[in-house]
């Protein structure tokens, strides 16, 4: 417990801190101002702020600006495929102190053990982790996931002291439609806060789900969209992904009346951007590039999501908030040149201290249960040449709707690379049920050969893209015998294969080896003719979310999100 006497009298110069950084130019997140001032810190907390404080230890900082730890407002840690401790380390270097984690990932894959396992996972890290429950498993009727997950079984972990609330509310049919299971959970607790996920709502549909007591979205694609969140009194968390690049796109609505309703947030990001381009500090400098105002900018990064959540001890460098601070060799700078966490120093330039190890229950692990994997399961007959297609967005993970002339066979479909239209299929692997639904993609560019991956939002069964049904089923085929992962394949050749055994999400190797592994499967699937603009297996795996539009395939069937209902591959009207 926090020994608010001892505080009291570190910050009346009564007592020596622990640690005073003396002499930096200090940013105010309340007023915007940078100011010349000592911290004093006890106990892992600011006792004060402001002239000659003494410490046991005491370091000059003079030139050096001190800011708050950043705070992502919104992520799914497992989609890094880094465990907690290796997140933590490249989180971390880039000045993030804090996070709110939805693990909705792992809970498709392992229920409430998943949840659980993130929990303890993220208890000792130099990272402050809190979460929001998986509101949405799975994500929809449409899909077939590991776990279902009702209020009940999401209730005894709502008390969890890191428990903030209900994560994101992906079934918007759901709540537009009164349904009881998802209502049972907008009312678990008296004044719980509920996080959003309403991709395409407005008007009235957008009026109903605001009102059924959701705070925030962070799925906006377009200034208006955010605009029209703002006016119906919701919180934006703007984002900035491995796939979904919305930043720049809405970066114009953030003005002096709208900033203190806005945070940052990454949701989705591969261990390589995470090290290669940084984290909520490649936003922070996005947004100063854009004109915002550096104070403005800083609030959002820090406070603003802190306030948003109720979090009372992080977010600014006052008294009696947690020691989490940036050692910055300027205002703006790419990365912080020390990173102090709770009073320690946890990193310098770039290097982190030892962190505990992940450990690993036995519960997350042997997770694919995949039944006979047959060639004939790939068919995809058609009496026609108009086929309803996925068609890939740059930059995004909503998909269009494409209905066109595909390259038909003996009255089946066959990939059409000239016209980079490929089969699509997603296997179920939780049940051994022998679910696969089937598809067509436009968008992707492969050339050759077959990409597959274990990691297909929400549910995460296994998703398959390729030019020829021989080599998507021999993807599938080691996907299954690794226990999870990413595989390529080329003309009967496993040309690259990462394996994830982590509920088929995450590896337990440093963040530095699966930057490097991410980079080469990118290469490589870019060398056999995916667009150099596309990140391939994050975007490939939103391919089969059904509640993002336009149309998404799950194990099931070709779901057209609009209706929440399912349509065949064949086109039966222009």
């Amino acid at each position: 417990m926090l020994d608010r006497k001892k505080l009291v009298q570190v910050a009346l110069g009564n007592e020596p801190a622990d640690l005073v950084l003396k002499n930096a130019e200090v940013f105010h997140v309340f007023t915007g101002e940078f100011l010349n001032a000592d911290v004093a810190i006890v106990d892992g907390y600011i006792a004060g702020v402001g002239e000659n404080y003494t410490g046991i230890t005491e370091i000059d900082l003079s030139g050096k600006f001190l800011l708050p730890g950043y705070i992502d407002s919104h992520i799914n840690l497992e989609s890094s495929t880094l465990l907690p401790d290796e997140f933590a380390r490249a989180a971390i270097s880039n000045g993030t102190t804090t996070v709110i984690m939805d693990p909705h990932e792992i809970a498709n894959v392992c229920g409430t053990a998943g949840i659980r396992f993130m929990l303890e996972a993220t208890e000792r890290i130099p990272l402050n982790v809190y979460m929001t429950l998986p509101s949405c498993v799975p994500s929809s009727r449409l899909d077939t996931s590991g776990a279902i997950l009702e209020a009940d079984d999401l209730k005894p972990i709502l008390s969890h002291p890191r428990v903030l609330g209900l994560g994101e509310m992906m079934d918007f049919h759901g709540v537009l439609n009164l349904n009881e299971g998802v209502y049972a959970k907008l009312s678990m607790a008296d004044n719980i806060l509920v996080e959003g996920h309403a991709p395409g709502l407005k008007d009235k549909t957008l009026m109903a789900y605001a009102a059924a007591g959701i705070k925030s979205d962070h799925e906006c694609t377009t200034p208006e969209q955010a605009l029209q969140r703002l006016r119906a009194g919701m919180h934006l968390h703007l984002r900035e992904g491995a796939v979904s690049k919305n930043f720049m796109a809405l970066s114009e609505i953030i003005n002096q009346d709208t900033a203190p309703y806005i945070s940052f947030c990454a949701d989705d990001i591969s261990a390589e951007e995470l090290l290669k381009e940084g984290h909520i500090n490649k936003i922070v400098r996005m947004a100063i590039s854009r004109k915002v105002p550096v104070a403005t900018v800083l609030q959002i990064a820090t406070i603003n999501t802190a306030k948003y959540y109720g979090l009372k001890d992080v977010g600014a460098i006052a008294p009696g908030y947690k020691a989490d601070i940036l050692v910055m060799d300027s205002q703006n700078v790419r990365m912080p040149r020390q990173v102090y966490k709770s009073g320690q120093l946890v990193c310098t330039d770039g290097v982190v201290v030892d962190i505990p190890k992940t450990v690993i229950p036995p519960e997350v692990m042997n997770t694919i249960n995949i039944k006979g994997i047959r060639k004939e399961d790939l068919k995809i007959p058609m009496n026609g040449n108009m086929a309803n297609v996925i068609g890939i967005v740059p930059y995004q993970v909503v998909t269009k709707h494409f209905k066109l002339q595909v390259a038909v066979k003996n009255g089946e479909v066959i990939s059409d690379i000239e016209n980079d239209i490929l089969k699509l299929a997603v296997f179920e692997r939780h049940h051994g049920t022998g679910n696969v639904g089937l598809g067509l993609v436009k968008g992707l560019g492969l050339k050759s050969g077959a990409i597959a991956s274990s990691i297909a939002h929400d549910s995460h069964n296994i998703i398959v893209a390729g030019t020829n049904d021989t080599d998507m089923i021999l993807a599938v085929e080691e996907i299954s015998r690794i226990g999870g992962g990413i595989v390529i394949v080329e003309n009967g050749r496993i040309l690259s294969c990462f394996p994830l055994p982590v509920a088929g999400l995450m590896t337990a190797l440093p963040a530095q080896e699966v930057a490097d592994k991410q980079a080469e499967l990118r290469e490589i699937a870019h060398s056999l003719g995916v667009y150099s603009f596309i990140n391939p297996f994050l975007t490939l795996s939103f391919c089969s979310l059904p509640v993002i539009p336009a149309l998404k395939l799950t194990d099931q069937g070709l779901v057209l999100v609009a209706t929440g209902k399912y349509i065949p591959v064949e086109c039966f009207e222009a």
